[in-house]
């Protein structure tokens, strides 16, 4: 399902927009977060659902180390080390399925020896979400966030 698509723009979205305002209505907003992540998830496996977890998995690591970094206790040595290594993490995602292909080419290329990789497809959005959690580590480690 594309966002100029029918089914989203007549269906999905309308349908999702009153659910939300109704269950905000009722002042369950916690609820009505919920819903709306469930919902966005959903959307998200519509296209391929094989790669949710990856979009899960990478939203769990960060929320955690922007927890960790949050704290008002931890050493500035340990909070940098800990930003270092969740913007190593969340970097590596990205060199990994948006540049795998390229580098082990490269590399046969260069050293005449065949590494072959699987075609790896490209998840949905994964720069956006990827960029967007570093800046999120970041203003954690600034503390500019609030639990």
């Amino acid at each position: 399902m594309l966002f100029n698509s029918l089914e989203f723009i007549f269906l999905f979205l309308p349908l999702n927009i009153l659910i939300f305002l109704q269950i905000g209505k009722l002042g369950n907003y916690r609820f009505a977060i919920l819903f709306l992540i469930t919902t966005s998830l959903f959307f998200y496996a519509w296209w391929n659902p094989s790669y949710l977890p990856l979009l899960i998995f990478s939203v769990i690591f960060n929320y955690f180390v922007g927890l960790a970094l949050n704290k008002k206790t931890k050493k500035y040595i340990h909070k940098k080390l800990t930003l270092i290594i969740g913007i190593i993490v969340n970097l590596a995602l990205i060199v990994y399925f948006k540049y795998a292909n390229f580098l082990a080419s490269t590399v046969s290329d260069i050293t005449g020896i065949n590494f072959h990789l699987d075609n790896i497809i490209l998840p949905l959005a994964i720069s956006f979400f990827t960029f967007q959690q570093i800046s999120y580590l970041v203003d954690a480690y600034k503390g500019e966030i609030k639990e």
